[in-house]
């Protein structure tokens, strides 16, 4: 018989607030502002703290220095988690780490001194190769908290900690791990992160003034505007859960996840990969789509994305209609710590019973759907997390409320 997994703890390092109370609070005052980067061009975002400082959250930390801006969000929300789940004992030896991450695009930051392709100089560090490396975000979790168990990270673009969680959640399921810290965190606030994103002309060009504000599933979309954060979730099988006496906030009850195997940045417009990913969760969860409350979409604001998005959510769902928020015009776009993030946010919503808004929608792009145009209050039960990154990756999760 498979396990039950819950989510005993959430940690999380966002735009709108680092603990539940605070995210639904700035989110019924009006929530995060846009910025300019300060980059080429008229590029904005929802940007954190310039001089984010991780030992806030790990205490003393020797391996900090080794850590890009990205993975300071990772390990920050990962030890904000650990805090929050209150281990007993050496709870954590066996445990698994999960972890979505993304590149370090922040190549003329860290090596100012690149000249002719050549950078070796007197001031380079040794070990400047480990803020490239995808998995030293883990590497110091594991250390500050004493993990050896089972681990991976996960680099599959916007998709990535999503699955992270995912991957997590079955191995609880089929009894492989009792415990595991799961999540991710991402910072694309560089001008490598910017100029990368704006050769893909995925960016939304322009911020208050130029029109319409940033909008996903807006007719008049342009493209998104980034973000950056992180957040992780402790993940327990039911029954160890109940014997140190843990608080659970909610049960992941289904995970799915596909690959498009269409084009490197756009998605397949028929959707048909991202809607397996969809039903594979619902299937797994045992519940008809009519049972899901809320989805929280990926709704990126590019133009691909949302048309695909929502003829998806219209398939999926029919007449059935759940209500549909898009975080990202809350937060703007995350990248690979999106789906960690916008779960973290969700679920402070599903406690408070508080459903957000899609911020400045007014035309929607699609007829026939609930986008949520103004704040509501009302009980959420059931919702279902969706993400689609580049390179085709797709991921689902159906989440309940826990009661007891």
């Amino acid at each position: 018989m498979a396990n039950r997994v819950v989510i005993s703890s959430v940690g999380v390092v966002s735009v709108l607030g680092f603990s539940a109370g605070e995210i639904v609070r700035s989110l019924e005052d009006g929530g995060a502002v846009m910025v300019p980067t300060g980059f080429e061009g008229e590029v904005w975002a929802f940007p954190l703290e310039r001089e984010f400082d991780v030992r806030k959250f790990t205490g003393r930390c020797r391996n900090a220095r080794y850590l890009n801006r990205g993975a300071r969000f990772c390990v920050a929300s990962a030890m904000a988690a650990v805090k929050g789940a209150e281990p007993a004992g050496h709870m954590w030896e066996r445990a698994g780490l999960f972890v979505g991450a993304g590149p370090n695009l922040d190549i003329g930051g860290e090596f100012p001194e690149i000249r002719g392709g050549a950078m070796e100089s007197k001031s380079l560090a040794a070990l400047w190769i480990l803020k490239f490396l995808p998995n030293t975000a883990a590497s110091v979790i594991a250390d500050l908290v004493g993990i050896h168990g089972e681990n991976a990270t996960i680099g599959t673009a916007c998709a990535a900690s999503l699955q992270a969680i995912g991957e997590a959640f079955r191995k609880i399921r089929h009894g492989d791990l009792d415990l595991a810290l799961a999540g991710g965190g991402d910072s694309r606030l560089s001008p490598g992160g910017i100029l990368a994103y704006r050769k893909a002309q995925a960016l939304r060009i322009g911020g208050p003034g130029h029109g319409d504000e940033y909008s996903p599933f807006s007719a008049t979309r342009t493209g998104f505007v980034p973000g950056e954060g992180g957040a992780f979730v402790v993940l327990e099988n039911l029954e160890h859960a109940r014997s140190r006496g843990a608080r659970i906030i909610a049960e992941i009850c289904g995970y799915g996840a596909s690959m498009d195997g269409y084009n490197m940045t756009a998605p397949d417009p028929t959707g048909r990969w991202a809607e397996a990913a969809v039903r594979s969760a619902l299937n797994e969860s045992g519940m008809a789509p009519a049972r899901v409350d809320l989805v929280c979409a990926h709704g990126t604001g590019t133009v691909l994305n949302d048309a695909m998005e929502a003829d998806l959510i219209a398939r999926v769902f029919g007449e059935r209609r759940p209500m549909v928020i898009a975080l990202k015009s809350r937060i703007g776009h995350l990248a690979a710590a999106c789906g960690a993030v916008e779960l973290s946010i969700a679920l402070a919503c599903m406690e408070h019973g508080y459903v957000p808004e899609v911020r400045h929608l007014e035309e929607p792009c699609r007829a026939g759907i609930d986008f949520v145009l103004a704040p509501r209050t009302a009980p959420v039960s059931t919702m279902l997390i969706q993400n689609f990154g580049f390179g085709g990756q797709n991921s689902a999760m159906v989440v309940n409320k826990w009661e007891d």
